[in-house]
């Protein structure tokens, strides 16, 4: 088996005495869509954000690709497409000036910059957009600048916090088919949602918070089979309300 391209192992981190990660073990690998679930205050988006070198751990480690985010994150985020719960777009530029700038800060020339541009312009509908300023975009359009910007370099792993959480149902479908060509591509995508169809959809395997910790992870299959449920929905339920154990 190849190596996991994303590795959480052990990851831990307080806020003022809190303990909002506990222990947290989880892997990625190539090819594969794991999805992260729990109720809000799980610890999903501080997870992410250790991932991602946003925050220091308190104890444990991260690797992207096999480089640990605290010793070398510069190295780490060249191979991670990052895109969060906000869009934090520069409002005065365009969709087209915001990829130019984050492609090249990544390393990639203008013509390779321009090429990628195309290629996310016509994957994620933002060719009436391109050349108009993020303060002038709607919610949703904002949203799919945001992964544009996160995916402009190509990066082998993605990490995906709620891509679709101000769309519509109709533009939510092509982000869908955006993360099914990435798996297909071989890369590696870590995907929050709250959203349980997509969950059921998209991912080979979940990985479920609760009060900061991995009470289950598995195929979707398997968790609402360990967890006494017919569907995914009350599957969720019953791990958020105490079902499960720490894994």
């Amino acid at each position: 088996m190849s190596s996991p391209a994303l590795a959480v192992e052990q990851l831990s981190r307080r806020f003022a005495g809190l303990l909002a990660v506990d222990g947290v073990s989880f892997t990625v690998a190539p090819g594969e869509v794991v999805g992260l679930l729990g109720p809000n205050g799980a610890g999903k988006t501080t997870t992410l954000r250790m991932l991602a070198g946003l925050l220091t751990p308190h104890a444990g480690r991260a690797l992207v690709c096999g480089v640990d985010v605290q010793q070398d994150p510069l190295e780490a985020r060249r191979k991670l497409g990052l895109l969060t719960s906000s869009t934090g777009l520069f409002e005065r530029l365009t969709a087209r000036e915001v990829l130019s700038v984050f492609g090249q800060l990544n390393g990639l020339s203008r013509e390779v910059v321009a090429a990628r541009t195309e290629v996310l312009a016509k994957e994620l509908e933002l060719g009436a957009v391109l050349d108009r300023r993020c303060g002038q975009l709607s919610s949703g359009q904002k949203q799919r600048v945001s992964i544009a910007r996160a995916l402009v370099a190509d990066p082998p792993a993605y990490v995906l916090d709620e891509p679709t959480a101000t769309l519509d149902p109709l533009a939510s479908v092509g982000i869908l088919e955006l993360v099914q060509r990435a798996k297909a591509g071989g890369k590696a995508v870590l995907f929050s949602t709250h959203r349980l169809e997509e969950a059921e959809y998209l991912c080979d395997r979940l990985v479920f918070l609760r009060a900061g910790k991995v009470v289950a992870q598995g195929t979707p299959q398997a968790l609402v089979e360990r967890s006494g449920a017919h569907t995914l929905t009350a599957a969720f339920l019953h791990y958020a309300r105490g079902g499960g154990q720490a894994a």
